[in-house]
């Protein structure tokens, strides 16, 4: 049992991001609608067509995304499902934290683009969906690697 509160919280977060990931992850997988026949293709152009990529992102999706649909989504779907078990297990949390926050950008930067007259607010508010997940990583970043469960103080008194 983890004996310090703040370790606590954090495997309560990180735990509960790896269920949404594999909540994510597992429609994509168990179905081919999302890798073979066109689910990731619909996103694409459904973020291209109303305007929810940014601007330096648009390119990117029709010239690159799109030739290389297939591959790439099942870069997704997997990359979805290694995040999420790699999180729920505590094992490569940092290389999984930072997949996970290349891919929230990536989706940030695909589909919340507000439109060029809107106020600074609504940046932050179009992105909500995909930045909350981003400060979650950031912040399993950030935390001290700690496998026992002990707290870090634990840890440093038991040395002396």
């Amino acid at each position: 049992m983890l004996q310090d509160p703040n370790a606590r919280a954090l495997a309560v977060l990180r735990i509960g991001v790896a269920l949404f990931f594999l909540i994510f992850a597992q429609y994509k997988i168990l179905s081919t609608q999302f890798t073979l026949h066109g689910g990731f293709q619909f996103w694409i152009n459904k973020f291209l067509t109303e305007g929810g990529a940014y601007p330096f992102m648009a390119p990117i999706l029709r010239n690159f995304v799109l030739p290389h649909a297939t591959p790439i989504a099942f870069l997704v779907a997997y990359g979805e499902l290694a995040i999420g078990l790699a999180l729920l297990l505590g094992v490569f949390v940092r290389p999984a934290s930072i997949a996970g926050l290349i891919f929230m950008l990536t989706l940030l930067f695909s589909s919340d683009y507000p439109g060029p007259s809107a106020p600074l607010w609504q940046y932050f508010g179009a992105s909500l969906s995909h930045s909350v997940f981003a400060l979650c990583f950031v912040a399993f970043l950030l935390a001290e690697p700690n496998s026992s469960g002990r707290s870090a103080a634990a840890d440093k008194s038991s040395a002396d």
